[in-house]
């Protein structure tokens, strides 16, 4: 499946949104259940690929590893069925990485070929109160979550960003207590968990959580929530997205290992 760019806009110095639309994403439909994680793979191809800007992922397998498209996955922050246009917010950081530099070098009628979608979070509508922690790669899927939080429910937002030009605003209808945090010179990376430490969260209390990011921060977060707070397991979404100092092959490479080791935490 592929898409074509409609428009391509910076929302803030490391995010750009695309949205792609045309006829190659006839038949695109949102996972079962509507979750707020969806997530579509997708592909792009190295420079000077012998292959056009349309192709099959699965059919260049047999291709040398030089040759074939890095792999990346996205969550879809909206899909509009009528217009028939998929949404997707970029972190960007200048020249680093693959697809950040393909999404603030966009422009209309480039070609995005993708896999997907899946996913399988969306918040709990009878949950008491809801906590959904992260970064910028995770703002998309917590934008989308916010939205269909219940009217007048609790709801705790803890983001880290770079600075007050990085911030987003949320839309929703529950009670938001919105926190955004600042990464320090240090780059020590406990913005996110000192700040819940300062989140009340009552013992027992039903909280719908959703913590997803960098891999170190995510693991100190699910760490605390479910050995200090005494947080169940069943009631958290936690997944690392990203590891400081690793490109995206790096982290898959040692992924499966790291969220092991985090597993044997609590």
């Amino acid at each position: 499946m592929h898409g074509e760019v409609v428009s391509a806009t910076r929302l803030t110095p490391s995010m750009v949104r695309v949205v792609l639309g045309g006829e190659g994403l006839t038949g695109f439909a949102m996972p079962e259940g509507d979750p707020t994680d969806t997530y579509v793979n997708l592909a792009f191809p190295p420079a000077g690929a012998s292959y056009g800007p349309v192709f099959d992922p699965k059919a260049l397998r047999d291709l040398p590893r030089e040759d074939q498209p890095l792999r990346r996955r996205y969550t879809v922050r909206s899909w509009d069925a009528a217009s028939g246009e998929l949404t997707i917010d970029f972190v960007v950081h200048g020249d680093a990485g693959v697809a950040g530099p393909w999404a603030a070098a966009a422009s209309p009628g480039d070609v995005l070929v993708f896999q997907g979608p899946s996913g399988g979070y969306r918040p709990r509508p009878d949950a008491e109160r809801y906590l959904m922690v992260g970064d910028e790669s995770a703002l998309p899927a917590i934008a989308a979550s916010v939205e269909v939080v219940p009217a007048g429910r609790p709801l705790t937002v803890l983001l880290v960003c770079d600075g007050p030009e990085h911030e987003l605003a949320l839309t929703t209808d529950a009670d938001l207590d919105v926190r955004w945090l600042h990464r320090s010179a240090d780059g020590a990376g406990t913005e996110l968990v000192d700040a819940l430490r300062e989140v009340d969260l009552p013992a027992g209390a039903d909280v719908c959580t959703f913590v997803h990011g960098e891999a170190e921060e995510i693991r100190a977060i699910r760490k605390h929530l479910l050995t200090e707070v005494g947080m169940g397991r069943a009631d958290m979404s936690c997944s690392p997205y990203w590891r400081r100092t690793m490109d995206d092959e790096a982290w898959r490479a040692v992924k499966k290992d790291f969220v092991a080791a985090m597993e044997q935490d609590a």
